[in-house]
């Protein structure tokens, strides 16, 4: 390679990092981080015509940045995995506003909406009850009484 050779790392590396923004699996990224720090060390003298050894340099370096996102990758994973929809209720308190009746359906109110529910040991709760989301059952929640 010329004196140029830093130039096509570079543009690898920026054209890793840019397949990395439409496919977010971590692993262009890893590809681009290698070619940047390779074109960065190609400007050297001496490596700028050994092209054996500018794609080790690469392998490494994407080879380590891989490991590394690969990390940071499970961590973001690992947090994204919360509740959305109906099924983030479960856990809250809600307010009885229409008294669930033994082995029957009432309503209760959690976090501004009201929803149809039961209660999960089929005694029924009188209105006014604080009650305790335990699960989602179609279009019902489950619930417990909340002790005092």
């Amino acid at each position: 390679m010329n004196l140029l050779a830093w130039h096509i790392w570079m543009m690898l590396g920026i054209g890793f990092v840019i397949i990395e923004i439409f496919d977010p699996a971590f692993f262009f990224i890893s590809l681009g981080i290698g070619a940047i720090v390779t074109g960065l060390f190609s400007m050297l003298p001496f490596l700028s015509n050994s092209v054996p050894l500018q794609i080790l340099i690469f392998t490494i370096f994407s080879f380590i940045s891989f490991l590394f996102m690969r990390k940071l990758g499970k961590k973001m994973l690992k947090n994204a995995g919360s509740e959305t929809n109906v099924y983030a209720l479960k856990g809250k308190t809600g307010i009885i506003t229409k008294e669930i009746p033994p082995e029957g359906k009432g309503f209760v109110k959690v976090g501004g909406e009201e929803w149809a529910a039961v209660e999960e040991s089929r005694l029924g709760v009188e209105l006014g009850a604080r009650v305790i989301v335990q699960g989602i059952d179609g279009n019902k929640l489950i619930v417990i009484t909340k002790e005092a």
